[in-house]
């Protein structure tokens, strides 16, 4: 077990990789985190590191339990479990390697998370979580999904095509799905406190 000192306190440090299913090209991001982080704390650091807007209702499936922001009107229609206070490391358990996470139930974006290493290297001081590689741009909000998004890529990449103005429109005038600035991730990733 890999123990980080972390303003005067040690923490266990994981990696874990994150990747969006069913898009081209491929979005993923690696992370250094706490085990010990919450749920709530993790959907807002997937959130700052793919480039979504939280904007949706999310959960994660570990395990067979779904855990999310349990509404109680849906909670046991959904069978969702509350996730607040949970820890990764104990929803998790000491064996499993990954989970799936899901964002935004009308888009259904599904993500595969890895536990790469529970035992990962990380400085001695600086932020708790910490994004160290990735690739791509998340799909802008609302686009309709995995096939939304390759309609939106075909035209916004072809200045002929019928949907191209409308779309550069929608999104605020251009889009590069090659675009990830880990720098402005990380900056970002520095505020949230874990």
């Amino acid at each position: 077990m890999r123990l980080v000192r972390h303003a005067g306190r040690l923490r266990e440090t994981w990696q874990l990789r994150i990747e969006l299913l069913d898009v081209t090209p491929l979005v993923w991001r690696r992370l250094l985190l706490p085990a010990a982080i919450t749920l709530p704390k993790l959907h807002r650091a997937f959130q700052i590191a793919l480039g979504w807007t939280d904007s949706h209702l999310h959960e994660f499936v570990i395990g067979g339990t779904h855990y999310s922001h349990a509404d109680p009107e849906w909670a046991a229609e959904l069978k969702q479990t509350d996730e607040r206070g949970v820890a990764l490391e104990r929803a998790l358990g000491p064996d499993a390697r990954g989970f799936n996470y899901v964002y935004d139930f009308g888009d259904d974006w599904h993500h595969l998370v890895v536990v790469e290493d529970r035992h990962a290297q990380s400085a001695q001081a600086g932020p708790a979580i910490v994004c160290t590689d990735g690739e791509n741009a998340c799909p802008p909000e609302d686009v309709g999904g995995a096939p939304g998004y390759a309609d939106f890529l075909a035209a916004v990449a072809d200045p002929r095509h019928e949907e191209h103005r409308n779309y550069l429109e929608w999104c605020g005038g251009a889009f590069d799905p090659a675009r990830f600035d880990r720098a402005a991730v990380n900056r970002a990733l520095g505020k949230l406190k874990a």
